[in-house]
Order: structure tokens, then C-alpha cells, then sequence
């Protein structure tokens, strides 16, 4: 593997003096490109010698355009005006993570190629398979999908991949961490063996490298900066809060920052959906985007929020890759990721293109771990710093004993407790309180005597009658004598 790690240069490099067709350098043009940025000025003569790359760079730096440009220089020598689809088969597919990232590089793929006679073609889950069949069955040379909807259409015969020359892995470190591997195995076994690959990523894992030396044939390592360096166009503050103060918190720096729009990151879509709520109570237009949403739900909040018409956009990690805001000023993490690489992913939404931005954390007392993976990932010591909130909740009156407990003043005059109320008097039975008094062992129970002073009816006086035993002892009831 070939390491070339670039710096910025002074003077950066134009794109019209990249060995480009005329339709390439008019479609640049009219995307107000002129200059290259330093990712996309070494990455673009290796792509266009047909060497495989793996390509590291931050995040808003234009990797898109590293990877897209050149090869839509190499496949125009495929393009025609026949409308027989087996003359446009798939030449070059771009896997993609998460459906928002898919599009987005789907349309910028078909900004740059809107001169040529190459067909741009997206795939993804979520939406109605059968308008993408019949796009795919008319024919696309660029496929831009994600690697479940891919196979779908791999199954059903209508993405056929055996004539594809170039392959790119974008954001494969988010693909791996999502579970993606098996199908993207899948999807390389179909793949002719002597093609161009490239992978692309802000951040590389150990898993990404090993990825690279079993599907890539002695790459190009290309570096324009430190491996998972965050930008420095973003500041970054750490603020040490409790979980109730969180929601607070933003909508106080909201306010003292003047902020109008945000991306508030969460690490579960519950949260996500419960938060938005919260916020819209604060009167402020929000929207969530999580991964249980529709495609369409999630393609309809992401337009509203690029448009301004959504103050707050509540999201998982879903929309921590890729998305292309412009000019947005401020990232939240709610929550601090289970994964130091999407802290860069993240923040990453901000300071794009060279703007400036602001990236704030919330820290709670459970998330050390987390914050320190931070650290070891990007390098740097982080300082926690206190946040004093304004008291604008409405407080219940306080009670005497609450001030006592804090060392209220000693001047303040208690109020009067209460007399306790007295206990109800039992019932009283003057048998109970005679003194003991022992009975003579001839004398026969109490429940006999009446018995023993009338005897039994025809009986003599001299004949003592039985003697009684409870039933309890198992006695029979005494049957009466029928008188003669």
C-alpha cells in the first residue's frame, strides 16, 4: 500500500487544469466550482491513472467530487444515444450507508454528468421497488445504492453487475458498524474480479484496513490530514450538565448564541421522536429523523430543514453521514455516541467547506467512558465546562421544613405545628379488671352449674349425670328419652 499524506497548499490547484472533457468542466462550473480542494487535487490524477484508492479526509471536504469526477472521465468513452438498454449496462457502483447519503450523492453524480449521455440511477430501501426496476431495466451506467435494496434487485434479476469497472466504498466504516459487511460481500462476489476500486471515509479502522487489503489491489493511501481529525472551522465545547437540564441547555444557547438552526443528535430513535415533541412545546419548529420514519418522511423533514422552515432537526445517527447542510451554524449531541468515530461524523455537519461552526456536547456524570474514547480518538485533551441556566421555571412556594433543611434563617418564625390529635379510647368491660380469683377443684364449670342444680327430668338426685364434653373432643350429642 502506497501512503501519500498531503498538505495544504498555498496556492490550491484549478479543476481546469485536470486533463478533463469540455461537458466535465462545464458541469463543474456550474456548480460555482473553480479550485480543488486538497482531498479532491490528489485524489483525482490517481482515480484517473486507474489506481485503487483509500482516501481519508474530514468530512464537508468534497470527497463526492474526488471519486465521481474521474471516473465519470474513464466511462465517457462508453456513453451513446441508444436507447437499447443493454448499450448503458451498470459500469460503476457507489455503495452508500444510509438512504440521505445515497441521494445526496446521487445528485451530485448527476450535476457533474447533466452534459454527458451517462444515466445516473439511486436505489434505496423504504420506497416502492417498481419504479426503480423499471429505471434500472431501461438501463444506467452510474448506480448509486444501498446494500440492502441492492440485493433486492440483485435477486430479481434487474441490477445485473457484470460489466461493472469501477467500485466505491463510501462511508464503509459506517457500513461495517451497521452490520453490513455480509451483504456487502455479497455484493463484491458478483463484481468482476479486475475492476478499480476506491473507499473513502473521514474515519479508518482497524476493520476498514483490513478491508482494504482483501478487496483492493495495492492501493494509494491518500491523507490530507490526520486520520480522524476533526475540522478546525468547528468549535468545540464540552458543557457538564445534569440529564433533567439537557433540553434547557440548548434552548438557553439557542437564545444567548442567536443560533437559528441546529442538528440535535440523539443515540436512540425513541429519543429522538420524545425530544421533538419536548421542543415543539418550546415553541420551536422541529423535526425528527430516525430510522422507523419513511423514506419520504425522512427525504420531507431534510427538505424543510435545508429550506429553513424547521429550527431544530432531532436525529439519529442516520444523518451523521454525508448530509451537505450549507451554512449550518451549530451541532448538538444530546447524547454523547456509543462511538467516537461518529463524534466526527457528527460535528462534521457543521464548518463545511471552509465556514465556520459551532459543535457543543452534553456531558452527564455516566458518560466518562464515552468522552475519554473521544480524547484517545482525535488526540486531544477535552475540558469540561460548567453551565450556569437561567432560572426561568415557574418554582412552587417553598415549605418551612425545606428552608430548615437548608439552613434557612434562624430569624424566620416557624409557623405552628399543629396539636396531634388524640387517640380514640378503647372500650371498656369491668370483667377484665376484677382480680384473679382461683375456683376450687370441685366445684364444676360455670357452664354446668345451672345444669347440676335442676338434675334431669325422671332421674334421681343421687345420681350424678355425665359429665359434659365439648364437641371439639369428639362427644355426641345426648339423645333425649321418650318419656313411658
Amino acid at each position: 500500500m502506497t501512503d501519500t499524506t498531503m498538505t495544504a497548499e498555498a496556492t490550491p490547484a484549478r479543476f481546469d487544469t485536470l486533463p478533463l472533457d469540455a461537458k466535465l468542466l462545464r458541469a463543474v462550473a456550474d456548480q460555482g466550482y473553480a479550485t480543488m480542494t486538497p482531498i479532491q487535487a490528489k485524489a483525482i490524477p490517481v482515480v484517473l491513472a486507474g489506481r485503487d484508492v483509500m482516501g481519508a479526509a474530514q468530512t464537508g471536504t468534497g470527497k463526492t467530487a474526488a471519486f465521481s469526477i474521474p471516473l465519470l472521465q474513464r466511462m465517457l468513452r462508453h456513453e451513446n444515444a441508444s436507447a437499447s438498454p443493454a448499450r448503458h449496462p451498470v459500469r460503476a457502483l457507489c455503495l452508500a450507508p444510509t438512504r440521505e447519503l445515497a441521494d445526496q450523492v446521487a445528485n451530485n453524480v448527476k450535476a457533474y454528468a447533466k452534459h454527458s449521455q451517462l444515466r445516473v440511477a439511486c436505489v434505496f430501501g423504504g420506497i416502492d421497488i417498481k419504479p426503480q426496476m423499471e429505471e434500472l431495466r431501461r438501463g444506467v451506467e452510474v448506480l448509486i445504492a444501498t446494500p440492502g435494496r441492492l440485493l433486492d434487485h440483485i435477486e430479481a434479476k434487474t441490477a445485473v453487475l457484470n460489466q461493472v469497472e469501477y467500485v466505491v466504498l463510501d462511508e464503509a466504516d459506517r457500513m461495517l458498524d451497521i452490520g453490513f459487511l455480509p451483504d456487502l460481500q455479497r455484493i463484491l462476489s458478483y463484481l468482476p474480479k479486475q475492476r478499480q476500486t476506491l473507499l473513502f471515509s473521514a474515519t479508518f479502522s482497524p476493520e476498514i484496513k483490513r478491508l482494504a487489503q482483501s478487496y483492493l489491489q495495492n492501493p494509494e493511501l491518500i491523507e490530507v490530514a490526520r486520520p480522524n481529525a476533526t475540522a478546525s472551522t468547528v468549535e468545540q465545547r464540552f458543557y457538564s450538565v445534569e440529564d433533567d437540564d439537557k433540553r434547557r441547555t440548548i434552548c438557553q444557547i439557542l437564545r444567548q448564541r442567536e443560533i437559528k438552526q441546529a442538528i440535535v443528535f440523539v443515540n436512540s430513535k425513541l429519543g429522538a421522536a420524545r425530544l421533538a415533541r419536548s421542543f415543539e412545546r418550546d415553541g420551536l419548529r422541529t423535526a425528527a429523523l430516525h430510522g422507523d420514519k419513511s423514506q419520504d418522511e425522512r427525504l420531507k423533514s431534510l427538505d424543510a430543514f435545508k429550506r429553513g422552515e424547521v429550527d431544530l432537526l432531532v436525529a439519529t445517527d442516520v444523518a451523521a453521514r454525508g448530509l451537505d447542510i450549507a451554512d449550518l451554524p451549530a451541532v448538538f449531541n444530546f447524547d454523547v455516541p456509543f462511538n467516537a468515530e461518529d463524534y466526527v461524523h457528527r460535528i462534521g455537519r457543521t464548518g463545511r467547506a471552509g465556514a465556520s461552526g459551532i459543535a457543543i456536547t452534553l456531558v452527564t456524570r455516566s458518560d466518562a467512558r464515552l468522552v475519554a474514547d473521544i480524547e484517545k480518538l482525535i488526540k486531544r485533551k477535552l475540558d469540561l465546562e460548567p453551565c450556569e441556566l437561567e432560572d426561568d421555571r415557574p418554582r412552587r412556594p417553598r415549605r418551612d421544613w425545606e428552608d430548615r433543611r437548608e439552613g434557612g434563617s434562624a430569624s424566620a418564625a416557624p409557623s405552628p405545628r399543629p396539636a396531634p390529635r388524640p387517640a380514640p379510647s378503647a372500650p371498656r368491660d369491668a370483667f377484665f379488671e376484677k382480680p384473679y380469683e382461683p375456683q376450687s377443684a370441685e366445684e364444676p364449670p360455670a357452664w354446668e352449674r345451672g345444669a347440676a342444680a335442676t338434675p334431669a327430668k325422671g332421674l334421681s338426685s343421687y345420681i350424678k349425670p355425665k359429665k359434659k364434653v365439648a364437641a371439639l373432643f369428639g362427644a355426641k350429642p345426648a339423645v333425649a328419652s321418650s318419656e313411658s
